[in-house]
């Protein structure tokens, strides 16, 4: 058994993908899938400001990337969004304040449909909490986990959609906020009366750390998949190291 740490790479069948925006723009992105089994669930992940530096090679979508399908059975597929560049690959456009990017995530939700990839929920960190907010409340999503949602470019209104499918919205917050803590968060998500919102007390907006990213990939699995819960901190496998963390 091994430790499994910041940088630990575990099995998985992970191919670079593209799709196309119905506006006509080519996005990249990479899934990863169970090297051993049919995916059981599938994230489709939205990250965090690309003007501030956040992208599909942000350290928490990475690393779900990296651990959830050998250690849950889940598909996992991130992307950049539209003027967004990582190591991964560049998309095409420009950034567009969470109006465009919403052309981004359907085409990522349809392309997940058209893989026949499971039960799709959607995981937004910080900006793209709210593109999943203002553009992922459709079929077939499951549901939304949303990871520091600072309710930035998100209205009233968008929350409002939210409420009237009934699919389940947790909202993770840490209590160390640089945007959103705890307390606005349960009073702005109040207009959703499924939504549930977890405060984490100590936590900052970056996730930085091994216990912060168990926290948040744990607490993920716990509702998307809650029979692979807890996740383990040792893995009895293959495992190698990426090099840049």
């Amino acid at each position: 058994m091994n430790d499994i740490v910041a940088n630990s790479v575990l099995p998985a069948n992970r191919e670079p993908i593209e799709f196309t925006s119905s506006d006509g723009l080519r996005i990249v992105g990479e899934l990863a899938t169970p090297a051993d089994r049919a995916p059981t669930a599938t994230i489709v992940m939205a990250h965090p400001l690309p003007t501030a530096g956040g992208s599909m090679d942000s350290h928490l979508l990475r690393k779900a990337a990296w651990r959830l399908p050998a250690l849950t059975g889940m598909a996992v597929l991130r992307f950049n969004t539209r003027g967004t560049s990582s190591s991964s690959g560049a998309s095409q456009g420009a950034f567009d304040q969470a109006n465009g990017e919403g052309f981004d995530l359907r085409a990522a939700i349809e392309h997940s449909v058209t893989l026949g990839l499971p039960a799709p929920w959607l995981v937004g960190w910080s900006f793209g909490t709210d593109v999943v907010l203002r553009h992922g409340n459709v079929d077939p999503v499951v549901g939304a986990f949303l990871i520091s949602p600072p309710l930035r470019y998100s209205q009233e209104s968008d929350l409002d959609g939210w409420a009237q499918p009934g699919r389940p919205v947790i909202a993770l917050v840490p209590g160390e906020d640089d945007y959103l803590r705890p307390d606005e968060a349960r009073e702005r998500f109040a207009r959703i009366p499924q939504a549930h919102v977890i405060g984490v007390d100590g936590a900052k907006h970056l996730w930085i750390g091994e216990p912060s990213t168990y926290c948040v990939l744990d607490t993920l699995t716990q509702y998307v998949l809650p029979e692979a819960s807890p996740l383990p901190t040792e893995f009895d496998g293959p495992m190698t190291r990426w090099s840049d963390v």
